[in-house]
């Protein structure tokens, strides 16, 4: 993301605080890292209602301008309303430039619709995970992973092993040293 967000420190906190902060159209957020103690800010409610529902925007470093000075930030945790289109908080982390992060990457199925298993034997694709977790520096985070699909056949399973990491990542479950399954696919391999 290209643009930098505006934010401004937040004196008064807690239950109260936080509904007339959002009535005004902000929200309480907080950032944390770079071994100091977290700050309270509090920053535009549709910008971040708007960011959130872009799937990069989760895996993005964002420019932070808070109080005029730009911070390079990654998106940890947000709450929204139970039932209002309406974010009530969000946590930020601070990136530093050389220092790998854990990261949760989405994962994409492509080509299942003309894999084997689909087309010949009548079969379907399950994904068993929606995203890896990465250990990887914050230049190279990718927006998102993708596995191909078009040769598996009907009862394979795929593995975190099938997916091509880049450069520089490394699967926190591979570190560990499994294996998980991320996608099946049904039906017999005649």
């Amino acid at each position: 993301m290209s643009e930098i967000i505006k934010a401004s420190r937040r004196e008064n906190q807690g239950t109260g605080a936080s509904r007339r902060l959002r009535r005004t159209g902000n929200i309480p957020a907080v950032i944390y890292g770079d071994n100091q103690d977290a700050v309270s800010i509090s920053i535009d409610q549709n910008t971040m209602f708007y960011g959130l529902k872009k799937e990069s925007f989760h895996t993005s470093v964002l420019k932070l301008d808070l109080d005029g000075k730009v911070l390079d930030v990654l998106v940890r945790d947000f709450q929204m309303h139970p039932f209002k289109q309406q974010v009530q908080h969000i946590d930020f982390q601070i990136v530093e430039p050389n220092k790998p992060l854990r990261v949760k990457v989405p994962l994409h199925l492509i080509n299942g619709d003309i894999s084997p298993a689909v087309k010949l034997h009548s079969g379907r694709i399950s994904q068993l995970a929606t995203s890896v977790e990465l250990l990887v520096k914050p230049d190279a985070i990718p927006a998102r992973l993708e596995l191909d699909l078009k040769n598996i056949s009907g009862g394979q399973i795929l593995h975190l092993s099938d997916v091509t990491l880049p450069e520089g990542a490394v699967s926190t479950a591979a570190r560990r040293g499994a294996n998980p399954p991320v996608a099946a696919a049904t039906g017999k391999n005649k």
